[in-house]
Order: C-alpha cells, then sequence, then structure tokens
C-alpha cells in the first residue's frame, strides 16, 4: 500500500504517530535533545492530551532562526504547525504535510541526490513508485511506511515499534547532518 494511501485509512493516534515521527527524526535540524519529544508519545500511548506538552517543546527549541537553511525550516515548521487539537480531521493535513516536509529534509540531505529541485519523485514516491528516489530519501519513506503499518496494525502496542523506528532515523539523519558539517568545515570545502 502506497503512503498516500496509510495516511489516507489511518486514525487519529496513527495520524499523530504518523506526523510526530517525521518530526522526531527531523530533530536534529532543531538542535533538539533526543527526548524533547518523548512526552508527545506519552501522551499518544494513554491518550492524554497533548497540547500542553506540544508548548513546552516548542518553547524548549526556542524562536525561529532566520539564518536556518531549508532543512531546519522545513523541520521548524512541522513542530510549529502541529495541532493543539489532536482529532483525525486536525491531524490528517499535518501528518500529510509533515510526510512531505520529512521527505523533503532527507532530499535536501542526501548526498546521493543530483541537486535537483528538492521536490523532484517525491509525490511519485509516496504513490508508490520509489524507483528514482536516492538512498536516505528511500529509506525515509519506508520509515513513514512502517510507522503507519505499525498503528494500523497493533493500535496503541505499535507505538513503541514507531517509537524505535524514529530513533534509529534520528540517528541517521544526525550521521549525516554531522558528516555534512565536518565536510563544510574542511579546509577547501
Amino acid at each position: 500500500m502506497s503512503l498516500v494511501e496509510l495516511i489516507a485509512q489511518a486514525d487519529e493516534r496513527g495520524l499523530a504517530a504518523g506526523g510526530l515521527a517525521c518530526l522526531d527524526r527531523c530533530l536534529p535540524l532543531l538542535g533538539g535533545d533526543d527526548e524533547l519529544l518523548r512526552p508527545l508519545w506519552a501522551s499518544l500511548a494513554d491518550g492524554s492530551d497533548w497540547a500542553g506538552e506540544l508548548e513546552k517543546v516548542r518553547a524548549a527549541v526556542g524562536t525561529a532562526d532566520p539564518a536556518a537553511d531549508e532543512a531546519a525550516r522545513l523541520a521548524r515548521a512541522m513542530l510549529e504547525s502541529a495541532p493543539a487539537e489532536r482529532t483525525a480531521d486536525a491531524v490528517r493535513p499535518w501528518a500529510d504535510a509533515c510526510s512531505v516536509a520529512s521527505l523533503r529534509v532527507h532530499r535536501l540531505l542526501d548526498p546521493a541526490a543530483d541537486g535537483g529541485p528538492a521536490a523532484d519523485g517525491l509525490d511519485a514516491g509516496r504513490a508508490g513508485d520509489t524507483a528514482d528516489l536516492p538512498p536516505l530519501v528511500a529509506a525515509e519513506l519506508r520509515r513513514q511506511a512502517a510507522v503507519l503499518e505499525l498503528l494500523a496494525g497493533h493500535g496503541v502496542q505499535g507505538l513503541r515499534g514507531a517509537l524505535e523506528v524514529s530513533v534509529e532515523g534520528r540517528r541517521v539523519l544526525r550521521a549525516v547532518v554531522s558528516r555534512r558539517a565536518r565536510s563544510a568545515a574542511e579546509p577547501g570545502a
């Protein structure tokens, strides 16, 4: 099933987890602590309201850096646009936008990307055609699908697996960001 279909069929918890997982994987771009989003994950597990925790996360990340690159701006937009009300109608457009933004972030940071527009191939990839996607983007697409499938198949019990998928993706992105920073700091770069 394509990512677009998975998002269309997901319930409120699956949508919230899908959007949160995208944000979680992009957290290294915001300089956030790895545990920053744990209270939001916990609210998904116990069904509690996440509005207060969402505001705490936004306060911890701070204001936007006008000098931030596009990838960081996309990650910040995911956080800023998260709805306080966690209903299917409120989180569905957010989860979909987070999916696109996270794929764009991975496209921008993928060393194998050809430098073309950040949106190249993403719509086709989300619809199921992953043939022309660079490796980092294809892996992110698989992670997004895995999170939605875990929640669809296991309900609240799928959250642990979804968080594990997200943590692994965050480690990958952190390594990519670190590698890019080292390359930029090298003489002659």
